[in-house]
């Protein structure tokens, strides 16, 4: 089977991973999950890692025709239109089709109207849909419970499973998240498993332990070794593990900010009648000040 070349890049702040996916026989690529950079402290956001990605892609003379989301990211911003911006492409920024159920529950925890998010993906992805990168088969995994709009990519070998899934020794993502569902998070890492052992399960984040940072993990690997979900692991074990976890988990530093900006494609409020950008943060309160 042919796969593509795949680029990593972590970006050490969210202990993301970013990809850049290429066919070598058009030089045609995607970017998966990149990240736009936030200061909670300063309220600024800045665009090293995004130009560190352009830097790339431009003097590796590749064309980038997709950039595709795995899901509406909690802990980082996603720079999908920056990109869009800067590489001057016909650039479709792609998600799975239930970004539509994640921006409704989300739309009014920020107030905002839930017809201004509509359409701001240029491409919704069906279950299963395919479409190609040069001359490469890529297929749309849907892989809830992590989100409900969660979905990996099948290129080749590669799968980019975002949260789906973790490297073996840390094992998986949070389910308790606004839709989030600990069983059906059971189910995608199965189908994951199931996949051809010689596969590579390219993962959304790392965060090592006691080793240096890695970007995937063989199915095979996977099978043996995931501390939560291996061959013959229960599904009532994992589900009662993930639920307890979960349950005292703090919320993820940037969760506002990057909802607002992801839920929106990668775009910012729009700035006030002096230029001001304003991200709203929610405060729940039992007394009347």
């Amino acid at each position: 089977m042919t796969t593509p070349t795949v680029y990593t890049f972590f970006e050490k702040a969210t202990s993301t991973w970013q990809y850049v996916v290429v066919d070598h026989s058009t030089s045609n690529a995607v970017v998966v999950d990149p990240v736009l950079d936030y200061d909670p402290n300063s309220g600024t956001i800045h665009t090293k890692t995004a130009d560190g990605l352009v830097s790339f892609i431009e003097h590796n003379q590749l064309r980038v025709t997709r950039i595709l989301e795995t899901h509406a990211h909690a802990d980082h911003l996603t720079a999908a239109q920056y990109l869009k911006q800067q590489l001057n492409g016909d650039i479709l920024v792609c998600i799975g089709q239930r970004i539509t159920v994640v921006q409704k529950t989300f739309a009014p925890i920020y107030g905002l109207d839930y017809h201004s998010l509509e359409n701001l993906f240029d491409v919704y992805f069906n279950d299963n849909e395919e479409f190609d990168l040069g001359f490469l088969r890529c297929n749309v995994m849907h892989l809830p419970g992590h989100t409900p709009d969660h979905v990996g990519y099948v290129i080749g070998k590669a799968v980019f499973t975002g949260d789906s899934i973790f490297n073996p020794d840390v094992g998986s993502a949070r389910a308790d998240f606004p839709g989030g569902d600990a069983e059906k998070l059971y189910e995608s890492m199965q189908r994951l498993l199931a996949l051809p052992e010689d596969y590579r399960l390219y993962v959304g984040h790392d965060y090592p332990q006691n080793r240096d940072q890695t970007c995937f993990a063989t199915v095979a690997d996977q099978r043996v070794k995931n501390q939560h979900v291996k061959l013959g692991t229960p599904p009532s074990d994992f589900i009662q593990f993930r639920k307890q976890r979960d349950a005292v988990l703090g919320a993820p530093r940037l969760l506002h900010p990057a909802l607002q900006v992801n839920i929106r494609a990668g775009r910012l409020p729009s700035p006030d009648e002096h230029g001001r950008i304003f991200l709203r943060i929610p405060v729940q309160a039992d007394l009347v000040l």
